[in-house]
């Protein structure tokens, strides 16, 4: 008579054996997404995904000058001034300006970031057309990011282990090769996964510290290993960890079928981040979705 397993929080059962691996699938379609950025006002080299203080760019506001003015913001400067003319002496035209009144003009503009991709190749991601859309996805992220002047990286997680499969580089075509041969199978370490993204981003604050990482996360949120261990408990603390940097984050959930156990949702928590669905990347379901919320309004 068949027994039922004993069920774990991520919907597999606990004590089942790991997925065998399957081979690679090619990626779907590239498509137009949108842009995901680093929140604040960083200071890292000129590129077109985050907001930035930068030499060139729109002007933002004016600041009192730490050395020689380069670009001067004229209301400002006026306006430090005016107050002062009766007690210079001004009778006639014109503005009485000493050194003290000048202001800088502030710009801003946009910086390149550092994209380190942490991506499940695990067996709960095997679906052929599954992992075909999941690569599509990711490949469509490696795209934006050369347009936007990024630095990448990536990492995989399957079977027993995560692996740097590529250290954070200016070449998107070696991660593009990465993904397209990456194969799938076995359980879904996602707390390793988590805790070398973490190592390799704590290497990249010390080699680049000007550049500000974004991690994204490409997973349905489940994490499976060993019998008998708490593998989500692992992997929530592991993000808390991350979080715990300051690093900013997005989770991308690629869980799919009529139930959704919302594992995703909850890593998204964990690591502080923005989570959205698969379908959700594309800058023309954004487009949809703004569109929509004005028509209600």
């Amino acid at each position: 008579m068949y027994k039922r397993q004993p069920q774990g929080e991520g919907g597999a059962a606990a004590d089942a054996a790991p997925a065998p691996e399957r081979a690679a699938v090619t990626p779907g379609d590239p498509v137009r997404v949108r842009r995901l950025e680093v929140p604040g006002i960083g200071a890292g080299a000129p590129g077109r995904r985050s907001r930035a203080r930068s030499e060139r760019g729109r002007v933002v506001g004016s600041t009192r000058p730490a050395g020689p003015v380069t670009r001067l913001h004229l209301p400002a400067t006026v306006l430090a001034a005016a107050p002062h003319q009766h007690a210079r002496g001004r009778t006639g035209p014109g503005l009485r300006i000493v050194r003290d009144d000048l202001r800088q003009a502030v710009l801003e503009g946009r910086e390149g970031n550092l994209v380190l991709f942490v991506v499940d190749a695990s067996g709960s991601m095997g679906a052929r057309s599954r992992m075909a859309a999941v690569k599509g996805a990711v490949l469509s992220l490696l795209l934006d990011a050369y347009q936007r002047r990024d630095k990448v990286g990536m990492i995989t997680f399957r079977g027993g282990e995560a692996e740097l499969v590529l250290p954070p580089t200016w070449s998107v075509e070696a991660a593009a090769a990465r993904l397209t041969g990456l194969p799938t199978g076995g359980r879904t370490p996602l707390a390793a996964g988590l805790l070398r993204a973490a190592e390799v981003l704590r290497v990249e604050r010390v080699r680049d510290p000007r550049r500000r990482p974004l991690l994204v996360v490409v997973t349905d949120g489940r994490a499976t290993g060993a019998r008998g261990g708490d593998h989500l408990g692992e992997a929530r603390r592991a993000a808390a960890l991350v979080a715990a940097t300051g690093t900013s984050a997005v989770v991308v959930d690629c869980e799919s079928g009529p139930v959704r156990l919302g594992l995703a949702s909850a890593l998204g928590t964990a690591l502080g981040a923005e989570t959205l669905r698969l379908d959700e990347l594309g800058a023309d379901a954004l487009a949809g979705t703004v569109r929509a919320a004005r028509q209600v309004a």
